[in-house]
């Protein structure tokens, strides 16, 4: 086997609102080493049913890979990024990429199921208040979550905001078959924050792998200004509070036992003006939770930045501008960033998952689209699912996109239509010892990296 990869090939599966990103390294004659990258999502274009889309991947996964997967990178528990490893009693997606056997799965810190209370990063045992105290705010957000989406999908009077309050909600909420199956389907676990090993050193001979994120509650000074008010409190007391005006099961309230419930619109004029503005002011509150909730939790995501010879591949999952800031502050990044020949987009296109620092950085960015070496981005997205033009928070965000349309060869999932439900990307690498020039990079013409038909038919087993 080569000391290095030839090459990695990149293939971008349509899931929607979502990611999926299987990474096959080629070493030479019969030895190719895979990644998968997130497994997830949210939403799906019209007439495409979600579960035989993500079944169809899942076996693709396996053809591709020969039955053997070598590790996994979950970025985050956001569901647009895991729910395909849900398992469904040996039948579900979930399973399929069990049965692949992974040597290593890869997740951040805040998943570590060992971590104590007492800790404000991995392995040391420090005073009260720490990285344990993150994560159970971090868990206790997901039970507003749950409690959000629960009121939106059963009151009338949030209709407007059902949409968004159900998404986000949706988006947040635990997913415990796929959690449980990610903390034992692979032989190691290793859970990362920025300057970590990420341990995929040794699965991918050749390759370096530097973990710029997440930070650890220790390393942020912004998460140590954020302690100062306990979230944890805030969070815990949110849900305990929302499970009491619920009953609990989203039932029936109990702040109010001996409560007459009216229907219709048999109260005074002033009255129903004071219902119709508590009612609005709830669903703007709960609104505004839940797009709190959704920043911090993407603010625990993965930051990949894999180097392989001459070659920059940049997988930033959904990490904005605060999980960013940390990355983007010690010098030792802002020396590799630069150099980023692949950058995949983070957030699904959100205007703050490209911090314009970052962006600014890469200097293989080129408005000439002939010009070797010109950045190449990919992007997992849908429109019309997460934000909104009216207020310049729509995701993909439209003044991004053309940016990277003008300065980098872009690839974007909403290309993808019909039966299409995969793209591959080729990149290949300089030096070690598998024959390649150096610098050598072969650059697929337009249109773009040519796309491809994954199965003859959606349910088709291939």
């Amino acid at each position: 086997m080569a000391m290095s990869p030839r090459n990695v090939s990149i293939r971008t599966y349509h899931v929607g609102f979502g990611d999926c990103f299987l990474l096959s390294f080629d070493y030479g004659p019969k030895v190719t080493k895979h990644v998968l990258i997130d497994f997830g999502s949210t939403g799906i274009p019209k007439g495409i049913r979600l579960k035989k889309r993500m079944m169809n991947i899942a076996l693709d996964i396996k053809q591709r890979t020969n039955g053997r997967l070598h590790a996994v990178v979950v970025t985050h528990r956001h569901k647009d990024h895991l729910s395909g490893f849900e398992t469904k009693g040996g039948k579900g997606s979930g399973d399929v990429i069990r049965s692949l056997k992974p040597e290593l799965v890869v997740q951040p810190w805040t998943e570590d199921p060992k971590v104590g209370t007492s800790a404000t990063a991995p392995g040391r045992k420090q005073p009260r208040g720490g990285m344990g105290k993150h994560i159970a705010a971090l868990a206790a957000m997901q039970d507003v979550a749950q409690q959000t989406l629960s009121e939106a999908r059963r009151t009338r009077f949030l209709s407007g905001l059902r949409p968004q309050l159900s998404f986000l909600g949706e988006s947040n909420i635990k997913n415990p078959s796929a959690v449980k199956n990610l903390m034992t389907m692979g032989k190691k676990n290793s859970y990362v924050y920025c300057g970590a090993r990420s341990g995929l050193e040794n699965v991918l001979p050749g390759v370096k792998v530097d973990v710029l994120g997440p930070p650890t509650v220790q390393q942020s000074s912004k998460v140590k200004k954020q302690r100062a008010s306990d979230p944890q409190e805030f969070w815990q007391l949110q849900a305990n509070s929302m499970r009491l005006a619920t009953g609990g099961d989203g039932s029936t309230p109990v702040l109010f036992p001996r409560f007459v419930r009216s229907r219709g619109s048999n109260f005074p004029v002033n009255t129903r003006w004071l219902i119709f503005h508590a009612r609005s002011s709830r669903g703007a509150q709960l609104l505004e939770i839940v797009r709190m909730l959704d920043k911090v939790m993407n603010n625990t995501s993965v930051i990949l930045l894999l180097r392989i010879g001459q070659k920059r591949l940049l997988f930033p999952g959904d990490a904005q501008i605060e999980n960013w800031e940390y990355a983007l502050g010690q010098a030792k990044y802002r020396d590799i960033l630069p150099r980023v020949n692949l950058y995949k987009v983070g957030h699904h296109g959100s205007r703050n998952a490209t911090p314009r620092t970052l962006w600014g950085m890469f200097k293989n960015k080129s408005k000439l689209k002939t010009k070797a070496g010109r950045l190449q981005s990919l992007m997992s997205t849908m429109e019309g699912k997460h934000g909104s033009a009216r207020s310049h928070t729509e995701v993909p965000r439209e003044t991004l996109v053309r940016e990277l349309k003008e300065e980098s060869d872009l690839f974007t999932t909403q290309e993808l239509t019909g039966k299409d439900f995969f793209h591959d990307t080729l990149v290949t690498f300089s030096g070690g010892r598998n024959g390649s020039p150096a610098g050598a990079t072969k650059r697929p013409r337009r249109p773009t990296q040519r796309l491809r038909r994954g199965a003859p038919s959606e349910g088709r087993r291939t």
